[in-house]
């Protein structure tokens, strides 16, 4: 299939997801989506490595998560909504259960790993975010199913994938700064 021809910068509409994401839908600039994820993945790899040494543990306040635990959230988010994604591309109606993102980050034990390794791991997930996104048919992108209760179709999983990450972006920079160096 020709990929210039598969509409990739139709942004989603709203009754494509449910409500609460449009805080991440809503922060994606206008353009091909699988450009602007290739973007995200050069621009987080920059932001986190210039986390200092020993930054990885850093919290910004009691009971919030670490450097390493937010970089592992967002790898932990983007596999499962790709994988959303990648079912209802397929035509599986099952509705799919919503996940406990505290839950994913504890049992990640990301601040068991060093920081090199999570953002190796970003790229190589990001790269199969991509892979699936760049495949899929004109029709795979607007399938209808179910996520978490809420409307999904795989171009507004797309979206939130890139507007997630953009969401931790300014977040890490607002809130870690004290760790990043210049």
């Amino acid at each position: 299939m020709d990929q210039e021809r598969i509409p990739t910068t139709v942004r989603p509409a709203r009754g494509d997801y449910g409500e609460y994401f449009e805080r991440y839908v809503a922060l994606v600039p206008d353009g091909k989506i699988t450009r602007i994820l290739e973007d995200g993945q050069e621009r987080l790899v920059s932001l986190f490595g210039r986390v200092v040494a020993e930054g990885g543990g850093y919290r910004y306040a009691a009971g919030k998560w670490s450097v390493r635990e937010v970089l592992g959230h967002i790898i932990d988010t983007e596999r499962v909504f790709s994988y959303r994604a990648l079912r209802i591309a397929r035509g599986d109606a099952t509705p799919l259960p919503s996940f406990d993102q505290d839950l994913f980050v504890t049992g990640g034990e990301f601040d068991r790993l060093r920081l090199a390794d999570l953002i190796d791991e970003f790229v190589i997930v990001r790269q199969s975010t991509l892979s699936l996104f760049c495949h899929l048919s004109a029709a795979a992108w607007d399938r209808r199913g179910i996520a978490g209760d809420h409307p999904l179709t795989p171009r507004a999983a797309a979206w939130m994938i890139a507007g997630h990450q953009i969401y931790h972006e300014v977040l890490l920079r607002e809130r870690y700064g004290a760790v990043l160096a210049n």
